[in-house]
């Protein structure tokens, strides 16, 4: 019985130990000041744009295995508007890319070629919206957290200045320092994440990118096939 009222306090205590190490940590927080709050803004945009560009990324890189070979077969059977339909019913840049270039057939293959060329750059373009911005939150939230730094130890050293070369206390510089170390590490921690978030996102539009590319080619490798 001993045992077990002694192992309930232990974990009374441990629970105790970590409510008080989170509010320490919200404390850490509070003292950073305003700037604290413009990073958690940074930080909360910083992972929507990942979240949601990263699920475009994903959804832009799925197609299906058939796809080609289906709008080979509807192109050499003469049926265009079957791969028209076929491509319209894929929703992928691949798939709006070798639309543009089927809407295309029976122009000159340098027109086609560059229409699908326009196409492509327009699905890029889509793909990177909102990235410039995260790739902006990498680099400015440490600036903007060596700001809060600087703001922290001015307050420091104002409040030296009023209290007088013989009168210093730390109580009177605490606030400044909690303000100049709580934003440096803020700054730090938003701006690495969006930094790695953004290189990733990066990466993968790459993947998608070669992946247009290649459709690109296979689809004017077969209009320059010849006719049987």
């Amino acid at each position: 019985m001993i045992t077990l009222l002694q192992s309930g306090i232990a974990d009374s205590s441990a629970v105790a130990t970590t409510a008080a190490e989170s509010t320490s940590l919200f404390e850490f927080a509070v003292k950073g000041g305003f700037i604290m709050i413009v990073l958690a803004l940074l930080s909360l945009v910083a992972v929507y744009i990942f979240v949601e560009r990263w699920l475009a990324i994903k959804n832009a890189s799925k197609i299906d295995g058939h796809f080609m070979n289906n709008i080979k077969d509807s192109i050499h059977d003469g049926k265009i508007k079957s791969a028209i339909s076929l491509c319209q019913r894929n929703n992928s840049p691949v798939a709006r890319m070798i639309e543009k270039g089927v809407e295309r057939i029976g122009r000159p293959l340098n027109d086609i070629q560059t229409s699908v060329e326009n196409v492509g750059s327009l699905e890029v373009a889509r793909l990177e919206k909102g990235m410039p911005v995260l790739a902006s939150i990498s680099g400015g939230a440490p600036m903007i957290g060596f700001l809060g730094t600087v703001i922290g130890m001015v307050q420091a050293f104002y409040e030296m200045s009023k209290a007088g070369g013989n009168n210093i206390q730390i109580s009177m510089l605490s606030g400044g320092i909690y303000t100049a170390m709580i934003t440096t590490i803020g700054g730090l921690i938003v701006g690495i994440f969006a930094y790695f978030a953004y290189n990733y996102l990066v990466m993968r539009l790459n993947h998608v990118v070669y992946s247009m590319e290649s459709k690109t080619i296979e689809f004017m490798d077969l209009l320059n096939e010849p006719v049987n």
